[in-house]
């Protein structure tokens, strides 16, 4: 499998804490380098924070592979940054994270794997 998508994790925990079996400090607690890197990198996101409502939902994409070194957990900020990386290595993982810069929302959307090995 190249993705995983995180959407009914991201379901379970916005109906769990519309229920209330979960409080907002639970799901918006996203650390300081998190809200920097969507405030300063990040993609603004199609829809709207799913807990507050606020515009201000962003995407943030870090990557990490074993072969990256100097990249490694590393920000990536465009879609070329990322072509550069799959041309040049084997195989990584980058993630997607959505930020809201309001409230603090934060959740992994996703996780792919990229690299030569993956190349369609």
């Amino acid at each position: 499998m190249r993705n995983v998508d995180y959407v009914l994790v991201r379901r379970a925990a916005l109906r769990d804490l519309r229920s209330g079996r979960r409080e907002k400090h639970d799901v918006c607690d996203a650390h300081p380098e998190l809200l920097r890197a969507g405030r300063n990198v990040g993609e603004r996101a199609v829809t709207d924070c799913p807990v507050c409502g606020s515009s201000d939902l962003r995407l943030v994409s870090y990557v990490y592979g074993d072969a990256l070194r100097h990249a490694n957990g590393r920000c990536i900020t465009s879609d070329g940054e990322l072509a550069k990386l799959d041309a040049r290595h084997e195989e990584f993982s980058r993630y997607v994270v959505e930020v809201c810069l309001d409230c603090r929302w934060n959740h992994l959307q996703r996780h792919e794997l990229h690299g030569r090995r993956w190349a369609v």
